[in-house]
């Protein structure tokens, strides 16, 4: 299995223009399918995504991911309502030197991530088993991403916490809704994803905290 889910990989990354970047050079794809083989084990028993096709994760899952990767920017990073690792765990591999902090209050899928940290020996990513209203860091963010977690208002005003003059929030949607009611905060781009095998749409909101 391994071999033909690298090569679609592969082949999305070219696709997605992603292939030459240097965040995903030399091992980052075979370990990207070394994560999704540890999704689907652990997604027999403990339903961790509603996604059960290898080949449909690759772009679903994997893909999906690191079409945001050229946004994300550096500095401390919070995924939340993780679920199962995405877009973190993804963006954690291609990014080695960036620190991410993975949340989620589900304990399966929390318990699935702390196994994905130490099987791939990923130290730059941090697993929290709590709801995100009631996790209080000792740093504010520097970026908040949150993908299928809820809507645009719910996600900044549960995260508020979390951010700094400066924050980045980026969210992940469907369809393109940039409407931003929350005082505080400023669209500044909003961009459409093309990902590879997924015939949906995908667009990403970059939202930043500006000092009100």
């Amino acid at each position: 299995m391994s071999d033909s889910l690298l090569k679609l990989l592969e082949t999305g990354l070219e696709k997605m223009g992603l292939k030459t970047c240097e965040d995903l050079r030399e091992s980052v794809p075979t370990r990207l399918i070394e994560y999704l083989e540890l999704l689907v084990k652990w997604n027999k028993a403990f339903n961790l995504t509603a996604v059960r096709d290898p080949v449909e994760m690759v772009s679903k899952h994997l893909l999906d991911s690191l079409a945001v990767l050229p946004y994300i920017g550096d500095g401390l990073i919070a995924d939340v309502g993780s679920g199962a690792g995405l877009p973190g765990i993804p963006l954690a591999l291609a990014r080695p030197q960036t620190k991410f902090v993975l949340i989620d209050s589900n304990g399966k899928k929390t318990r699935f991530l702390r196994q994905v940290k130490m099987i791939l020996q990923l130290d730059n990513v941090e697993v929290v088993n709590q709801r995100v209203e009631d996790y209080q860091p000792a740093l504010y963010f520097d970026a908040v991403i949150a993908r299928a977690y809820a809507d645009t208002r719910l996600i900044l005003e549960s995260t508020a916490h979390l951010h700094k003059n400066g924050t980045r929030i980026l969210v992940m949607q469907g369809k393109l809704d940039t409407a931003i009611n929350e005082p505080g905060y400023v669209l500044k781009r909003a961009h459409t994803l093309n990902i590879y095998g997924l015939d949906a749409e995908r667009h990403l909101l970059e939202i930043t905290k500006v000092t009100s």
